[in-house]
């Protein structure tokens, strides 16, 4: 893409509402991905295999959930050089999500804060659109793709479980891992998923359903957890034995923060919501980190947060994460991003 100078393509999106820009771009990749000019816009991908909770991964830079909801553009992402996609988060019924405004930019720190609360299409159309993505639908085995699941706002969070099984069961046949959110700071109660007797339950009863869509399916799907940023050592700790204990194959580390200290005195600073992008970095390798020394060497962490650069993503690698996932980043710095940090990670093998 190094003909679209993404500076004056940005120059245009940031003059406009940020969600509005954000339904746009997709709009406009949806629209573009199936059409000669995509082939256009495509960036070679970074040859930089792994393997990873018995997946392949081609190279270690992925798509974070969040971005792509509804997973209307997984083409588009499998042509810009991502080793691994991840779309949703899917609710097992369709939501509006939080009043508007709801994403707010912060250019100043290379931040947004989103309280979008979930809003997608619900899970009969998520599933429907990743069926009709060509490089699923072809079988591309080059793709690795993750499936997102989470629960309703107006499921009462003693029965999210009931959500969380309907989201594995509606998407397992099309994923090759599933992430279980568990961390958005945007539904009401859904961080308490991470407390012990909460994420005992929940954990014990997803296994066991993965246990049996296995052996319906044929096949076995990765399950990984996702987690927030605002944990304390001894929080950690008992996500880590849990993780451990249900055989959870991996963890995503981290989703947005509550945390305001790096962007206070800013504009849109206080506003309610998750704030990602450079100031979140600190908070997501730290947690990374507290992972890593508590799972031991092997056990498969994706670093998500703050991840700006090639460096950034370095940083993640030595915290302890195999592989990355951005977001925010591809917001401020476009598409070459992608291949700067396949290209970084790949340089940082140890040799």
């Amino acid at each position: 893409m190094s003909w679209i100078p993404y500076a004056a393509a940005r120059a245009v999106l940031f003059r406009l509402d940020p969600e509005q820009a954000h339904e746009l771009t997709l709009r406009w990749l949806e629209r573009v991905q199936h059409t000669p000019l995509m082939r256009c816009l495509a960036d070679a991908r970074v040859d930089d295999p792994v393997q990873l909770a018995g997946l392949r991964l081609p190279n270690r830079v992925g798509l974070a959930a969040g971005l792509d909801k509804n997973a209307r553009c997984i083409d588009a992402w499998a042509a810009l050089g991502f080793g691994f996609v991840e779309v949703g988060t899917v609710t097992p019924r369709p939501q509006p999500g939080n009043p508007r405004p709801r994403l707010f930019r912060l250019p100043q720190a290379q931040a947004l804060i989103n309280r979008f609360g979930f809003n997608n299409d619900g899970l009969e159309a998520f599933v429907e659109h990743v069926r009709a993505s060509r490089v699923r639908r072809e079988g591309a085995p080059s793709l690795v793709l993750g499936l997102n699941i989470g629960k309703n706002a107006a499921t009462p969070i003693e029965r999210a479980v009931d959500d969380y099984l309907l989201g594995l069961r509606g998407v397992y046949a099309h994923a090759d891992y599933v992430t279980v959110n568990i961390s958005s700071p945007n539904t009401a109660n859904l961080r308490q998923l991470q407390s012990d007797a909460a994420l005992e339950g929940l954990l014990a009863a997803l296994m066991q359903e993965r246990a049996r869509l296995e052996d319906a399916h044929g096949a076995r799907k990765p399950l990984f957890v996702k987690i927030a940023p605002d944990l304390d050592e001894a929080q950690l700790g008992a996500i880590a034995e849990a993780l451990r204990r249900h055989g959870v194959d991996g963890v995503i580390a981290t989703n947005t923060t509550l945390a305001r200290e790096a962007v206070r005195g800013l504009p849109h600073a206080e506003e309610a919501g998750g704030l990602s992008g450079a100031p979140l970095a600190t908070a997501s390798n730290r947690v990374i980190a507290a992972l890593r020394a508590r799972l031991g060497p092997g056990y498969p962490i994706i670093g998500v947060g703050g991840i700006l650069s090639g460096a950034d993503a370095a940083a993640k690698l030595r915290a302890g994460a195999d592989a990355v996932q951005l977001y925010t980043g591809l917001i401020y710095r476009g598409p070459a991003l992608v291949s700067e940090v396949a290209q970084a990670l790949r340089a940082a093998r140890p040799t």
